[in-house]
């Protein structure tokens, strides 16, 4: 989480005054140093609107978390191994859905309506979410609530997350939930059930069948989700009262996606640059200004088309600016970036290469909010942040093998100011490993 290797300290209770923004949404948490994501730890986050402040629609009948991802047989250290030997990911073993391949239950009542949390924890694959029999009505991604649109299935990209609205209205039985992978030369599918009251009678039929290798049906329903302006966030303030279509540019960066081997091994980069761990978190170095650990723009704010190589991957932008960074990807696979600290609009995103004349089919109206994005083949997508959290803040592939392997950078969101404000010192109990053993912080 913070570039570096350091150990995990023994768990115990810490009281922290954190600095974060106001938030509603759901999320998932997942360990996410090394590869132990592959071992899982997954659960939901459920950030729930004050009191007060209207939520557009009602209170459903229940709430469920669901979580779907790809699975493997194989222990986590096994595959980190093989990634260590210089070895690409296997193609996966299944699917589970909470856990559980083919048995997971979601229980309701005729006539009643509900609420699913629906979260990609897997390792890299995106996988297409549906109901036999049922449609969903999308109400909120990752903290932004939405035009309220109906779908039979939802394409969920790796780390993204969705909530649907599902309205238990056909005739008391048991109905597929289903989960199968996209773009994939074999099909995985798994399935669950949903059991309504009473039922007597397992499901039956086909299982409902969903897209598979499709880009442009993903690409179209990715383009129809947007925000819905009228609806309260976590303020009592419509979300569409922050006009983020007016707000000058400051700057422009483009990132790429790489490649490649470096000493035989398989690695992976952005703008040409393989993330290489420091022996001390970034942000403890950033704080004591430790040197040497890590330099300032070592990864270029373009692509460069140089071979790929190993650093300690930081990129300074200003704080309180507003900026526009474009994902290009000129690979065969569907990727999937998360930005740690903050949430963006997705402005755009269409097939080929980005050209400053793509930003007029932008859409600077209604463009949803979210902190995880797909980039499709040979495509780009770009998105709008206003840089309001300082911090040293990582951007990284959801794809974990290629985010281990190196696709990922640091964000360093930097201001001359000491203010509280801005940032709050560092807690006086906070863990301090690598180079950063034997500083005092501040007391708070």
């Amino acid at each position: 989480m913070y570039g570096t290797t350091c150990p995990i300290p023994p768990r115990t209770n810490y009281t922290y005054i954190l600095q974060v923004k106001d938030q509603i949404g759901s999320f998932y948490y997942f360990p996410s140093l090394a590869f132990h994501k592959a071992a899982g730890g997954f659960g939901g986050i459920r950030i729930l609107s004050r009191p007060g402040i209207p939520v557009p629609f009602a209170d459903p009948a229940g709430d469920y978390t669901v979580l779907i991802g790809d699975w493997y047989k194989s222990n986590h250290t096994n595959l980190k191994a093989r990634l260590d030997r210089g070895r690409k990911l296997p193609s996966p073993d299944g699917i589970l859905i909470n856990g559980r391949s083919n048995g997971a239950t979601l229980n309701v009542e005729k006539g009643k309506t509900y609420r699913l949390r629906i979260s990609n924890v897997g390792l890299q694959n995106s996988l297409n979410f549906r109901i036999q029999n049922h449609r969903m009505k999308l109400v909120e991604v990752e903290g932004t609530h939405t035009m309220q649109t109906m779908f039979s299935s939802l394409d969920v990209h790796v780390g993204q997350s969705y909530s649907v609205l599902i309205t238990a209205d056909q005739s008391p039985r048991d109905y597929y939930v289903v989960a199968s992978s996209r773009f994939t030369d074999k099909i995985i599918t798994t399935t669950g059930i949903l059991r309504y009251s009473g039922s007597s009678t397992s499901a039956s039929g086909p299982i409902p069948g969903g897209p598979t290798i499709q880009i442009d049906w993903s690409l179209n329903q990715a383009r129809a989700i947007r925000t819905n302006l009228t609806a309260s966030g976590p303020r009592p303030n419509p979300q569409g009262s922050y006009h983020y279509g007016l707000i000058p540019l400051i700057r422009t960066i483009v990132f790429g996606s790489s490649a490649g081997q470096i000493n035989g091994k398989q690695k992976y980069g952005i703008n040409s640059v393989s993330f290489v761990p420091a022996d001390t978190p970034l942000k403890l170095a950033d704080f004591f200004k430790i040197s040497g650990i890590y330099k300032i723009n070592s990864i270029s704010d373009k692509p460069t088309g140089r071979g790929l190589y190993l650093d300690t991957s930081v990129l300074q932008v200003a704080y309180r600016t507003f900026i526009e960074i474009v994902f290009e990807n000129k690979e065969n696979i569907v990727q999937s970036y998360h930005l740690n600290g903050y949430s963006f609009w997705v402005v755009g995103m269409d097939g080929g290469q980005w050209k400053t004349g793509s930003r007029n089919g932008y859409n600077l109206r209604d463009a949803v909010s979210r902190s995880t994005v797909q980039v499709y083949p040979k495509s780009w997508t770009a998105i709008y942040i206003a840089l309001d959290n300082v911090g040293m803040w990582n951007l990284r592939s959801e794809f974990w093998a290629r985010q281990y392997l190196g696709q990922q950078l640091y964000l360093r969101v930097f201001t001359t100011s000491t203010s509280l404000r801005d940032e709050y010192p560092i807690p006086k109990n906070s863990h301090l490993c690598g180079r950063a053993k034997g500083q005092h912080t501040r007391p708070l």
